[in-house]
């Protein structure tokens, strides 16, 4: 599989980098970003932190405001940060132009209804096809995080739970917690994966993490600013789960924060430390 390169630039010793390819699993060309510590010149592979981005993003909103190079670079990480949907001639948005659904708004899941079901399977693009592609033209090894903000931080919990042995460590920021029971996952769901209520249950962390074979850490960052939490992202029906399922959650309110990325940039180096000690002891 070719990639083809967009730019690259110099960032604090190490090189952030943009590719272009084609994806079978989505069947479109997608666009993808990669942090590569000066450690990747050194010889031998290097642990990958798997970055999903929220509603309206692309590849570019974490790598150019998260401030992550810095803390990458002392670690030793990879960062490699995809698209949040298919995207391209042929494939659907929303039929209303929203924001909230279609482009830049792909959810992380396996779409099953049509006219979705053909390009949106951001769930294993982002599982399997992307970091096939990763670890066999980057000085990547097998060791992956994932991390994630928003629609993000669903999908990277969801593809922690659902994919035991897969990750080492998981993290999110402010992510939709309980997607069945909010505005932004009822539309999503309804429309990715049709009617029937019992296939949304495999795409809601909070019905996975009753489920999990792994008990796998769980770092989630949330802003009590949020204009969101109460109504679309709900942290108390995650921590009500994960202590009814005596799962390892540290669930951190944090005091005035909202839902940007001035708060992301706040607290990245924490999550990259988490995902440090798990990829790299």
């Amino acid at each position: 599989m070719s990639l083809e390169n967009l730019s690259c630039q110099k960032s604090f010793g190490g090189w952030h980098k943009r590719y272009k390819h084609y994806s079978d699993v989505l069947d479109c060309d997608m666009t993808f970003a990669v942090y590569l510590p000066p450690q990747a010149e050194q010889g031998g592979k290097l642990p990958v932190v798997y970055w999903l981005s929220g509603l309206t993003c692309t590849d570019e909103n974490f790598m150019q405001k998260a401030g992550a190079q810095r803390m990458a670079a002392e670690l030793g990480l990879i960062i490699v940060a995809p698209d949040t949907s298919p995207r391209g001639p042929g494939v659907p948005g929303d039929p209303d132009n929203a924001w909230d659904f279609g482009l830049g708004a792909g959810f992380y899941l396996n779409a099953t209804q049509e006219p979705w079901a053909k390009h949106y399977r951001m769930h294993d693009y982002v599982v399997q096809e992307l970091p096939a592609l990763v670890e066999a033209h980057f000085p990547a090894s097998d060791k992956r995080g994932i991390s994630g903000h928003s629609m993000g931080g669903h999908g990277a919990l969801v593809c922690a739970l659902r994919n035991p042995g897969r990750y080492l460590s998981v993290s999110a920021f402010s992510p939709i917690n309980n997607p069945m029971d909010c505005p932004w996952g009822q539309k999503a769901f309804s429309r990715y994966l049709g009617e029937e209520r019992a296939k949304w249950r495999e795409w809601d962390a909070c019905v996975l993490i009753s489920e999990a074979s792994q008990k796998l850490p769980l770092l989630v960052d949330q802003g009590d600013r949020d204009d969101f939490l109460a109504v679309q992202l709900k942290p108390e029906a995650l921590q009500q789960a994960a202590k009814a399922a005596n799962h390892p959650l540290e669930l951190r309110l944090q005091p005035g924060y909202d839902h940007s990325y001035f708060f992301i940039a706040s607290f990245i180096e924490d999550h990259l430390r988490h995902h440090g000690r798990a990829l790299l002891g």
